[in-house]
């Protein structure tokens, strides 16, 4: 089985593939749509980063494909309707860099309330300007966290051991962490907060959730912190907010257009203004992130090739069944229709198959069972399954 692994994922990943009978081909940047069509023929697994997009047409492309890893957050920049249709399977890394997110937005609450960017310009231009003006204690401060999942909840935690007190607004119903205080609106927890903190997924309906309307909600001088998805704010509302003073300072770390490649000209609204801290998409680029990330995601990739396991996938009915202990494992991924479980067990019947336990569940059209039998199933058997018209793919896995 080969591997391809793009844009520098963390060697953990290779080593743990290597050390499961993988073939690895590590390479350290992205791939253009063209290249990417190029280099996949015999490929069997493919690793990425976010700098890589994985289109209906490259899917086309990948006839030998059964996986991608999404070694990151993030699965936007996969087809995961069309990989899903041809049952290669997505996994990604949902809470791998959580912490280093986390610190990084603990150290930019703090270096804005300071105004540090401003002060540490200036000393690299000579200037000293010892002065208390505008800067002040984050202690007693109101953060406001706008989703409050994996990320948010850490970072309720950090910022009320340091004295801040956290409201967060949620779509979903959430158990507040601490003394965190739920709002029941984002007008609401703009009203009140004196630091907002974005952290929601990229599904489409965030699109567009923070734009003029919701900065000239916010408190006068109040900070703004975006770690989650650059499409989510209208930075140029943004910009129009803090010239104004409204918005006493910004840090952002994702943004609606970023750079390709390793020093790309980066092009956004706004560079150049005071108080505002500007990083290029590192929120979860630690050492320790990106080695959990590459173990953990590599793992699944492993899980599912060699043994069927689905669990944690983002596109594929979620299957986790057991190590297989003796025997033969069938593997099957089919239309979600109704009859097909029934059929399944009657060719196994036929075959004389001795079933020791089956694991199996659905995900919008599709289903997908896992079935363990103490001897080999045959032939006959499995290709009266293969031919049936509901059939995506059967794998056979022995002990």
């Amino acid at each position: 089985m080969k591997v391809l692994l793009l844009e520098n994922i963390h060697p953990v990943a290779v080593e743990t593939l290597e050390a499961r009978g993988f073939e690895v081909e590590l390479r350290s940047s992205s791939l253009s749509e063209d290249e990417l069509i190029a280099s996949l023929p015999g490929v069997h697994v493919l690793g990425i980063r976010s700098n890589t997009t994985v289109t209906q047409r490259v899917l086309d492309a990948a006839s030998d494909l059964l996986a991608i890893g999404c070694f990151c957050i993030g699965t936007n920049q996969v087809d995961l309707a069309a990989a899903a249709e041809r049952g290669v399977a997505v996994f990604n890394a949902p809470y791998s860099n959580s912490r280093s997110v986390v610190e990084l937005v603990i150290g930019e609450i703090i270096a804005l309330a300071r105004r540090l960017p401003e002060k540490i310009q200036r000393m690299h231009d000579g200037v000293w300007d010892k002065s208390a003006k505008g800067s002040h204690e984050i202690r007693g401060r109101v953060l406001g966290i706008v989703g409050y999942g994996n990320i948010g909840t850490q970072l309720s935690n950090l910022a009320e051991a340091m004295g801040m007190r956290v409201v967060f607004y949620d779509t979903s119903d959430r158990l507040a962490h601490g003394n965190a205080q739920r709002v029941g609106s984002l007008d609401a927890l703009l009203e009140v907060a004196d630091v907002v903190s974005i952290h929601v997924d990229g599904r489409p309906g965030n699109a567009g959730l923070f734009g003029r309307e919701q900065f000239a909600k916010m408190k006068p001088r109040s900070m703004f912190i975006n770690a989650s998805r650059g499409m989510v704010v209208d930075d140029v509302a943004l910009r129009e907010h803090i010239e104004s003073g409204h918005i006493a300072g910004a840090a952002l770390d994702v943004f609606p257009v970023e750079p390709k490649a390793q020093g790309d000209e980066f092009v956004s609204v706004l560079r150049g203004l005071d108080n505002v801290i500007l990083t290029p998409h590192v929120g979860g680029s630690t050492q320790e992130a990106q080695e959990e990330i590459g173990w953990f995601v590599a793992g699944k990739l492993a899980g599912f090739v060699q043994s069927g396991s689905t669990a944690l996938s983002v596109n594929l009915p979620a299957v986790q069944p057991p190590p297989l202990a003796e025997g033969v494992r069938l593997a099957y991924l089919h239309v979600n229709v109704p009859g097909v479980l029934a059929e399944v067990n009657n060719y196994l019947a036929e075959a004389g198959a001795n079933v020791v336990g089956q694991y199996l569940a659905t995900r919008g059209e599709q289903g997908y069972v896992v079935t363990d039998a103490t001897a080999a199933v045959s032939e006959a058997a499995l290709d009266k399954l293969s031919s049936s018209p509901q059939t995506i793919w059967l794998r056979t896995y022995d002990a």
